[in-house]
């Protein structure tokens, strides 16, 4: 976990009552929604452990819709954001589950649009941090504290080469990151911890190489609207 400020440590800015089942719960909405790339239509979130137990006395049910919305942890129209999504034609269904998760605070959300869709688990894991653990079927173990790109490409020789030399001509460090095959040949989902933001410019380069399927951004750096 990377703290780049005492109030990391102590606690974000938020609307109450919790950091964990609010602020949290709000990034994991956020970080869904940037997967998607854009507001989803349609979201089903599941809740587990104490999420499913107490979210609706914590706020966590108004918390991932509202980063559903693009609403930080600290906007004052987050405890509103369901009648919002009502407003604006997102159907959500809420589902308490009896699963037993890896982490107490832990959602699952499937969210989709016209074009795209995700499935996405993660979990708040304290102070308004979280963790995300898995993407499209995908096991990762993701902190998003970073500027982080997620990619979806096929499984083949040269191709993690090709990637790093776009970061490269960028001057990009990697951080941390992941490699996730569904089978030798098959689709890989490779996540990219970056120490420094990305531009429009490496974003392109990494859709332009041969194989890539997707190219998919994750920045928890929120501004309220």
């Amino acid at each position: 976990m990377r703290f780049k400020d005492v109030f990391s440590i102590i606690g974000p800015a938020m609307i109450g009552p919790s950091s964990s089942h609010t602020a949290g719960a709000a990034r994991i909405g956020f970080a869904v929604r940037q997967l998607l790339g854009e507001q989803p239509l349609t979201a089903r979130i599941e809740l587990f452990g104490s999420f499913a137990d107490t979210y609706a006395g914590h706020g966590t049910d108004f918390a991932l819709v509202g980063g559903l919305l693009g609403l930080a942890p600290d906007d004052p129209g987050l405890p509103e954001s369901m009648a919002e999504a009502a407003r604006l034609g997102m159907a959500i269904d809420l589902l308490p589950s009896k699963g037993v998760p890896m982490h107490p605070n832990t959602a699952r959300i499937s969210a989709r649009t016209a074009r795209s869709e995700v499935v996405a688990t993660a979990a708040s894991i304290g102070g308004g941090n979280i963790e995300i653990q898995e993407i499209d079927g995908f096991e990762v173990k993701m902190s998003c504290a970073y500027p982080t790109i997620v990619l979806v490409h096929l499984d083949r020789q040269g191709i993690v080469a090709s990637i790093s030399a776009v970061l490269t001509r960028h001057s990009l460090n990697i951080a941390n990151m992941q490699v996730k095959r569904s089978g030798r040949f098959g689709e890989t989902l490779t996540v990219l911890e970056l120490d420094d933001n990305w531009n429009d410019g490496l974003l392109a380069e990494l859709t332009a190489v041969p194989d890539m399927r997707s190219v998919r951004t994750i920045s928890l750096e929120m501004k309220r609207k």
